[in-house]
C-alpha cells in the first residue's frame, strides 16, 4: 500500500475539520490567520531597530493582516512588502473566508428554520397530520368556520385558533400554494408548517400532538403497488400517539381519523385507546353517491351543505336552558333555521332521533339538531315567532315499488367495492352494473371479492377498455343505462390527470349522448373545486370527493356528534333527505315556505327547501331554508326538499 503524501494527509485534516460546521470552519480559518501572523513576524523581525521582539513584531503582522489602513505607515523597502503581502492575504482568508462562512452559516440556519424542524410551543391547537389532497379544503374549512369555532375555543380554554399543519416538506411554493387557496389568504398566518413524515415520532413532537385539542389524520389516495396503504398510515400515527402519551405520561388527545375500509374500525379504536372519531372516507363517498343516485338531484344539496361557503350547514346546540321546551316552541323562535330533531344520551351512547314530534320536549343534556346558515342563525331571535308547526310520529311509510337500475361506470378506484357493498344493502332494489376501466379485470375482481364477498342484489360485469379511446364510449353505449358514472382514477401521477381524464371521459360522453337523443343520470367525480367551472354540465351531477370528505373531517373535529347524524342521514334505513311533489293546494302565488313547512309536518316530515324545475341564472335548482315569510312563487314541475324516511321521488 502506498503511503499517503504529507499533503494529502493535509488536505484530508482540513475536509474533516470544514464539513463539521461553522464553528470549526472559524477556528481553522482563525489558526490560518495564525499562522500567516507569525510568519509575517518572523520575515519583519531580524530588521533593526524595528521591533523590541516577537510579540510587537506579531502584532504589527496581525494588525496588517487584518486592516489595510496601515500600509502608509510602514518605512523601508522590504518592511513595505512583507506589509503588502500580509495585506493581500488578509483580504483573501480575512475578509473573503469570514464573510463567507458566517454567510453560509446564516443562509444554513434560516434555510433550516423555513424548512419548519422547530417543534411548536402551542396548546390547545389543532394538528393535521399529513398534506393530501383533503389538507388544503380542512384548513380553509376550520378557517372559515366562526360560530362553531368560538364554540370550540371556549371549551378548550383558548382564544384565538392555532392551526399546524404537517407536511413531508415545506417550501415557498407550499406556503404560497396555502396563501393563495380561496378561502384562506391572509388568514394563512394562523397555520403553521412544520415539516416531517406522520409515520415519525420526531415529527409528530414537532407539532405538539399531545397538546393538540384536536389532531386530524386525512387520508390519502395510494396507487395500488404500494405496500402501505392509508390505514396502516393511520394505524401506525395512532401508535406512536399513543406510544408517545405513554411515555411522557400524559391524556391522549382527541384524534379526528379518516378511515378508508370501516372493516377496520376496531383496528383503530384498540390501537389508540383514547378519545377516537372515524370518518369512513369510502363509505360515506359511496353513500352520497349511492344516495343520489336514488334520488336525482341531491348532489347540489349536499354541494350546499359542505362546499359552498354560504350554504347551510348542520348544527347541534347543547343548552341547559332550553330544556323542557318543546320542539315546537323551539323551531317557531328560530326564523332562519330548520330544527330537524334530537340527539338524545342513552346510557353511555347517542341516538338520534331525526323529524321528531313537535310535542317532545328536550330532557337536559340532549342537543338540538338543526340547519342554518350561519352559527349564529341557531340561536332564538326576540320578537319573532312563527306560528308553531304540528308534526304527529313519524309513520312507518310504505317502500315504494321495487326498483331495478342499469349503471354504467366509467372509471375505477379504491372506491368502487364500498360503492357496490352500499348498493347491495338497499332492500328491494337491484341493479346491473358494467365497469369499463383498463385495470386488469382480475384485480377488479378480487378486490370486490374481498370487500362483498356475495352480493345478492347487484350483478357486476367487466370491459377491459380505455374509454378515452375513440369509438370505445360509443360502443359500450351508455344510452342503454339509466346512470353513468365518472370516477376519477387513482392509478394517475396526479389529481390534476386524474380530473383531466375524467373531464375528456365526459365531453366524449355528452358528444356521444346528444347524436343518440338520450340523456341517463350521469354522476361525474372530481378532486379539484377549480375544475368544476371548466364543465358546462348537462344533465350531469358533480361530486367533489376531497372537498366533501374534509368538511366531515373539520365538522367532527369541532362537533363530534356529528359524525351520528351525518351516518342517520345518509346510511341505508335511516332518515333521507329526498323530494316530494308539489299539491294542488301549495301552488298559489302567495304561498310561503312557513306554509311549505306546515303541510309537510302533518305527514311527519320536515321541509328543507325547493327544487325548482327552471333553474336560476347561475345554473341552481336549489332553495334551502328559504325565507319563511318570502312568497316562493311556485310552478307546476317544482319539488319539495323534505327530510323523511324512504321518500319517494314522484
Amino acid at each position: 500500500m502506498t503511503p499517503l503524501r504529507f499533503i494529502d494527509r493535509l488536505k484530508f485534516f482540513l475536509e474533516r475539520q470544514l464539513i463539521r460546521g461553522a464553528f470549526f470552519q472559524l477556528m481553522v480559518v482563525g489558526l490560518l490567520i495564525a499562522l500567516i501572523s507569525l510568519i509575517g513576524g518572523l520575515l519583519v523581525l531580524p530588521l533593526k531597530g524595528g521591533f523590541s521582539g516577537l510579540g510587537e513584531a506579531l502584532w504589527w503582522a496581525f494588525l496588517r493582516l487584518t486592516d489595510p489602513g496601515y500600509l502608509g505607515d510602514d518605512q523601508g523597502s522590504w518592511r513595505r512588502v512583507v506589509a503588502t503581502l500580509l495585506t493581500i492575504s488578509g483580504y483573501v482568508v480575512f475578509m473573503g473566508t469570514l464573510v463567507a462562512i458566517m454567510t453560509r452559516w446564516l443562509i444554513s440556519a434560516m434555510t433550516n428554520l423555513e424548512r419548519g424542524l422547530t417543534p411548536v410551543s402551542l396548546k390547545h391547537h389543532i394538528a393535521v397530520l399529513g398534506w393530501t389532497s383533503r389538507t388544503l379544503p380542512l384548513i380553509t374549512k376550520l378557517l372559515s368556520t366562526t360560530g362553531r369555532m368560538r364554540l370550540f375555543l371556549h371549551r378548550n380554554d383558548t382564544r384565538r385558533l392555532r392551526l399546524v399543519a404537517l407536511a413531508e416538506e415545506v417550501s415557498a411554493s407550499r406556503e404560497h400554494q396555502l396563501r393563495s387557496e380561496s378561502g384562506v389568504g391572509r388568514r394563512a398566518r394562523q397555520v403553521i408548517l412544520r415539516s416531517g413524515d406522520p409515520l415519525q415520532s420526531e415529527a409528530l413532537r414537532r407539532v405538539a400532538c399531545l397538546d393538540a385539542a384536536a389532531v386530524i389524520i386525512p387520508g390519502s389516495t395510494q396507487a395500488t403497488d404500494s405496500l402501505l396503504n392509508a390505514d396502516t398510515e393511520t394505524i401506525k400515527i395512532l401508535l406512536t400517539i399513543a406510544a408517545q402519551a405513554k411515555d411522557q405520561r400524559r391524556p391522549l388527545p382527541y384524534v379526528v381519523a379518516e378511515l378508508q375500509d370501516p372493516r377496520r374500525e376496531r383496528i383503530l379504536h384498540s390501537a389508540y385507546g383514547g378519545d377516537l372519531e372515524l370518518v369512513a372516507g369510502d363509505a360515506t363517498l359511496s353513500r352520497f353517491m349511492v344516495q343520489t343516485l336514488r334520488h336525482p338531484g341531491l348532489a347540489e344539496i349536499f354541494q350546499e351543505m359542505m362546499i359552498l361557503p354560504d350554504g347551510n350547514e348542520l348544527y347541534i346546540r347543547f343548552q341547559d336552558d332550553w330544556a323542557g321546551e318543546t320542539l315546537a316552541s323551539l323551531d317557531s323562535g328560530r326564523p332562519s333555521a330548520i330544527v330537524l330533531g334530537v340527539l338524545e344520551q342513552a346510557d353511555s351512547d347517542w341516538v338520534v332521533h331525526m323529524n321528531a314530534p313537535s310535542e317532545q320536549r328536550l330532557r337536559e343534556g340532549d342537543g338540538l339538531i338543526l340547519m342554518a346558515r350561519r352559527f349564529e342563525d341557531s340561536n332564538p331571535v326576540r320578537g319573532q315567532t312563527l306560528e308553531p308547526l304540528h308534526r304527529p310520529p313519524l309513520n312507518e311509510v310504505e317502500r315504494p315499488p321495487s326498483r331495478h337500475r342499469r349503471i354504467l361506470i366509467l372509471g375505477w378506484n379504491h372506491r368502487v367495492p364500498a360503492l357496490l357493498q352500499e348498493l347491495d344493502s338497499y332492500p328491494g332494489e337491484t341493479a346491473d352494473i358494467t365497469v369499463a376501466s383498463f385495470w386488469p379485470v382480475e384485480d377488479r375482481q378480487n378486490m370486490i371479492n374481498g370487500y362483498v364477498p356475495e352480493p345478492g342484489r347487484v350483478s357486476c360485469q367487466h370491459v377491459k377498455t380505455d374509454f378515452l379511446m375513440e369509438g370505445e364510449i360509443a360502443r359500450l353505449a351508455p344510452e342503454r343505462y339509466d346512470t353513468v358514472m365518472l370516477l376519477t382514477s387513482d392509478r394517475m401521477g396526479s389529481n390534476e390527470e386524474a380530473d383531466a381524464r375524467a373531464m375528456v371521459g365526459y365531453l366524449q360522453l355528452q358528444d356521444h349522448l346528444q347524436q343518440a337523443g338520450t340523456w341517463p343520470q350521469i354522476l361525474l367525480e372530481l378532486t379539484d373545486p377549480h375544475n368544476e367551472a371548466l364543465l358546462l354540465a348537462r344533465n350531469s351531477e358533480i361530486f367533489l370527493s376531497p372537498v366533501m370528505l374534509s368538511h366531515l373531517l373539520a365538522q367532527v373535529a369541532l362537533r363530534r356528534e356529528l359524525r351520528l347524524v351525518y351516518d342517520e342521514l345518509f346510511t341505508q334505513g335511516g332518515a333521507e333527505i329526498g323530494f316530494r311533489a308539489l299539491p294542488a293546494e301549495l301552488l298559489a302565488a302567495d304561498t310561503d315556505f312557513r306554509a311549505v313547512a306546515k303541510w309537510v309536518a302533518t305527514s311527519g316530515e320536515t321541509a328543507l327547501g325547493i327544487h325548482r324545475a327552471q333553474p336560476t341564472p347561475e345554473g341552481r335548482h336549489l332553495t334551502l331554508n328559504p325565507d319563511p315569510g318570502e312568497p316562493l312563487n311556485l310552478s307546476a314541475g317544482d319539488q319539495l326538499v323534505v327530510l323523511g324516511r324512504e321518500p319517494e321521488r314522484h
